[in-house]
């Protein structure tokens, strides 16, 4: 199994040699540290452990610098689970890119983009009110959701789409391919898009 931590750095294109272009994530990923092995009969799963990015020592707390303690002080701490896979690392081993190659095809997980409280147009595409024909200060409005008489006797039925916040959540998007992966500066070229903006800490496996 494969997996890293990165932030996500900017969108790009690559060209191969016949000139066609594919449009790429560039994913920072420093080397990661591992932090523990899990095994299943001491915590009852099997996973890899590891620790990303950097963080000043005034902000770790000490249960956190007895966890860390010999290696360095971690801004994120990440699991990926290695259920009857034997992942063949140890405690202080790094995990950088080279363990992917190109070619590979990966799932990218990380919170998307926060959009705050929006109406049903831009929260799920509804169409709105007609723009004329009597139509006034109801365009963008949801229209009818249920109420007495209807399929919820009088109530508003669970899952009924609303305003409301949008954005923010947990993205898992699956087979997309290494690009190209640069060992020297510690980033990876990932095609298409991935969750999140700038920034956004990103979890890669295969």
């Amino acid at each position: 199994m494969k997996f890293i931590l990165g932030e996500k750095f900017e969108m790009s294109q690559v060209f191969d040699k016949e000139g066609n272009v594919t449009p790429v994530t560039l994913v920072k990923a420093s080397p990661n540290t591992v932090l523990q092995i899990k095994v299943k009969e001491k915590d009852g799963y099997e996973a890899v452990q590891i620790g990303f990015g950097k963080r000043s020592k005034k902000n770790i707390k000490k249960p956190q610098g007895g966890h860390f303690k010999d290696l360095a002080n971690f801004q994120y701490v990440r699991e990926f689970r290695t259920a009857n896979q034997e992942p063949n690392l140890k405690r202080g081993d790094v995990v950088d890119v080279a363990v992917f190659k190109e070619g590979d095809t990966v799932k990218v997980s990380g919170i998307s983009k926060a959009k705050g409280f929006q109406g049903v147009v831009k929260r799920y595409n509804f169409a709105g009110a007609p723009a004329t024909h009597g139509t006034k200060h109801a365009h963008r409005q949801p229209g009818g959701i249920g109420g007495a008489g209807g399929r919820a006797g009088g109530r508003v039925a669970k899952g009924m789409r609303m305003a409301g916040r949008m954005g923010g959540e947990r993205v898992s998007v699956k087979n997309l391919k290494i690009v190209k992966v640069d060992a020297e500066n510690n980033m990876l070229a990932i095609s298409g898009a991935v969750p999140g903006r700038r920034g956004t800490l990103l979890e890669i496996r295969n």
